[in-house]
């Protein structure tokens, strides 16, 4: 059943899950909700981009911890409850991880053996019809104007494997409850979540290529320009001509680039993933 709602002037299609969802999902469901509504006003647009059947990859840009929340809403109330790729630090919070393991999250073991036991998980997720949101920056982003930076190519994996649609969405707003690798939240007045969702990346082309390196590469970048374009929208404003890139700019991939780390000769500023 549709349901024909509008946030803020945006028109919004909202279905109804046609699956069950795990009691743990609908009491967290319960809970983050109610509280979205209050603290949070609306826009939100290119709902109609998401699949009416059948599973798909949603792939967002990462500009804040609380961003998380504001991008499950706006899958959820339009009728694809997600199920997350969360790093492994998050399962093992007492009571969230036995909350989120029991709503089907899918727990992500970076730089271990255990990724792979992840990537599977997704695919089975995405055969089994669900949405799956994947970052594909894997962190949150150290552009210092907040542009989407280089990412991994495990949505690019996921998506070639399953043959799937992969979803573009940008979003802006969660940035100003939460700054990124702040602490402080400043949830009044409520602030607007912009979540603008595009039609899927095309990757037809890609799929009886080999899995190596230069296909899952033209992959990502495909579907982090699709993000950008989003975000160029949303923001009104063009993003950078070359994408920030950790490495070349000298930032560690983990941690908080903000803090400093041992004692560096040079005074630099070391950062990494959320």
């Amino acid at each position: 059943m549709a349901i024909n709602n509008r946030q803020n002037g945006a028109s919004v299609r909202r279905t109804r899950p046609e699956r069950q969802l795990p009691r743990s999902y609908r009491g967290i469901a319960a809970f983050v909700r109610p509280m979205m509504m209050v603290v949070t006003r609306r826009d939100w647009r290119g709902a109609e981009n998401f699949p009416s059947s059948g599973g798909f990859i949603v792939c967002p840009n990462h500009i804040s911890y609380v961003d998380v929340f504001a991008f499950a809403h706006f899958l959820y109330d339009n009728g694809h409850p997600p199920f997350f790729l969360a790093k492994s630090g998050v399962f093992r919070i007492p009571i969230i991880g036995r909350l989120l393991t029991a709503a089907q999250q899918i727990e992500v073991k970076r730089g271990t053996s255990h990724a792979a036991v992840a990537f599977s998980a997704a695919v089975a997720a995405v055969q089994d019809g669900k949405c799956v949101p994947i970052f594909p920056e894997g962190t949150l982003t150290r552009d210092p104007q907040m542009w989407p930076m280089t990412a991994k190519t495990g949505a690019a994996r996921v998506a070639l494997t399953t043959r799937c649609p992969v979803i573009p969405v940008a979003q802006w707003g969660p940035q100003e409850i939460q700054a990124p690798y702040a602490r402080e939240l400043h949830l009044f007045p409520p602030k607007t979540m912009r979540m603008l969702a595009g039609p899927p990346v095309d990757l037809r082309d890609l799929y009886d290529r080999p899995l190596v390196a230069a296909t899952l590469n033209e992959a990502t970048a495909r579907i982090l320009d699709a993000i950008t374009a989003q975000l160029e929208t949303i923001r009104g404003e063009q993003a950078p001509a070359t994408r920030f890139d950790s490495r070349s700019a000298g930032v560690a991939q983990t941690g908080n680039p903000n803090k400093r780390r041992g004692k560096k000769s040079s005074g630099t500023t070391n950062g990494g993933s959320s």
